[in-house]
């Protein structure tokens, strides 16, 4: 299993940067990512997840298009919440989202990813060749689409006031 932690210092109040992370618009908007891209095809497919609820994302990754049913499976708003993977390419995926007041226009976001490739034996291989660089990049890009937002303007064409 690869465990990947990254922090993200974001200039925007705790509040807005939670809701950015639980957007469905927002992680469909920024990830295109080597000429890829995702969409939401069921359960939640627009606005924010919440506790309980599930998105079945399509994703094209490697040139290959694949499947994963997520669930927030834990919401502490807006200081945490987690989603973990019901169905899907990983033999096993969970991401803990952290939130953290720096100021008043000051948040810390802390990602812890895990993830376990398919199969345990090529799949260690594949998580140590490729997999694990892989997953970092997506998290970092991510990361970086929604700090941009919400440091912008353009946070409120994804949240209601």
């Amino acid at each position: 299993m690869v465990t990947i932690e990254e922090i993200t210092v974001i200039g925007a109040p705790i509040e807005r940067c939670f809701d950015l992370a639980r957007s469905v618009e927002v992680h469909v908007f920024r990830n295109v990512h080597w000429g890829e891209s995702a969409v939401a095809t069921a359960g939640v497919i627009s606005g924010l997840v919440g506790l309980g609820q599930r998105v079945n994302w399509r994703a094209k990754h490697f040139g290959l298009w694949h499947e994963l049913l997520s669930e927030i499976t834990s919401m502490y708003r807006p200081l945490y919440f987690q989603d973990r993977m019901l169905r899907g390419p990983f033999r096993f995926m969970e991401h803990d989202h952290f939130f953290r007041i720096l100021s008043s226009d000051s948040t810390e976001m802390k990602d812890g990813f895990r993830f376990a490739a398919p199969l345990p034996i090529l799949g260690r291989m594949a998580e140590a060749a490729v997999l694990s660089e892989y997953m970092r990049r997506l998290l970092r890009e991510r990361n970086h689409a929604i700090k941009q937002i919400a440091e912008s303007g353009e946070w409120r064409r994804f949240l209601a006031s």
